[in-house]
């Protein structure tokens, strides 16, 4: 099939890229970064989420939204509009009539939609994809199917400031049951499950961690989201 990915030259949408080259399937990335990944079936396009004019014509069957920024002045109109205006682009013909090829959408949002532990503007950005992952699924329906995977932590670059802090890592690994984040691989495989071998569940936002999303505490250099003050 014909599958679209958001953040393609790094992080999840790297991840998500390989996956459905490894399982023949053909994939245009999009990035504002060049492209990271060399293959046969791989097309690169660079261009911005966030300007809807600037998207190329393409006609995806698959199309998964991964392109995020954390902690900046635009996560909301990355995180959230930019995968608006992919879905919009390259889902529907018009507000309430998909486009005849497009079978599934999966958006990447994150654990902090679900439990706000993060970044303001960031957990926001993660909240609306929830919320707007399943208008997608209602106008999509029957048509096409639309989730969104939901992780915790996850080993990618942008999480460089915990990972690489002993202190601040041991933090987090106390506060998770499994003792580890996600790698990119693994929430790829969720990706991939969800839009190709699912065809029956639409309208679902996956929280997929390792216990860590019930602690509901943020841990980030100068940053204690969730804490308890020690009583005395």
């Amino acid at each position: 099939m014909d599958v679209l990915v958001t953040g393609a030259s790094g992080g999840i949408g790297r991840a998500v890229t390989e996956l459905f080259l490894e399982r023949g399937h053909r994939v245009d990335g999009l990035d504002v970064a060049p492209a990271t990944v060399e293959h046969a079936r791989y097309l690169h396009h660079v261009a911005d989420v966030r300007d809807a004019a600037s998207l190329p014509d393409l006609s995806p069957q698959i199309i998964v939204t991964c392109a995020g920024v954390q902690n900046t002045p635009d996560d909301i109109d990355v995180n959230l509009k930019g995968a608006i205006n992919v879905c919009e682009r390259y889902a529907f013909q018009s507000v309430s009539h998909p486009r005849e090829q497009v079978r599934s959408v999966v958006n990447v949002g994150s654990s902090s939609g679900h439990n706000g532990s993060e970044f303001p503007h960031y957990a926001a950005s993660k909240g609306g994809i929830i919320a707007y992952t399943k208008n997608l699924a209602l106008r999509l329906a029957p048509q096409a199917i639309a989730n969104s995977i939901d992780p915790g932590g996850v080993m990618t670059d942008l999480n460089r400031p915990v990972m690489d802090d002993p202190e601040l890592w041991g933090k987090i690994m106390a506060l998770t049951p499994l003792r580890r984040w996600a790698t990119p691989r693994e929430i790829a495989e969720w990706v991939y499950f969800v839009g190709v071998t699912n065809r029956f569940m639409t309208g679902q936002s996956i929280l997929v961690d390792g216990g860590e999303a019930g602690n509901a505490q943020f841990v980030w250099p100068d940053v204690e989201v969730g804490h308890r003050p020690t009583e005395g």
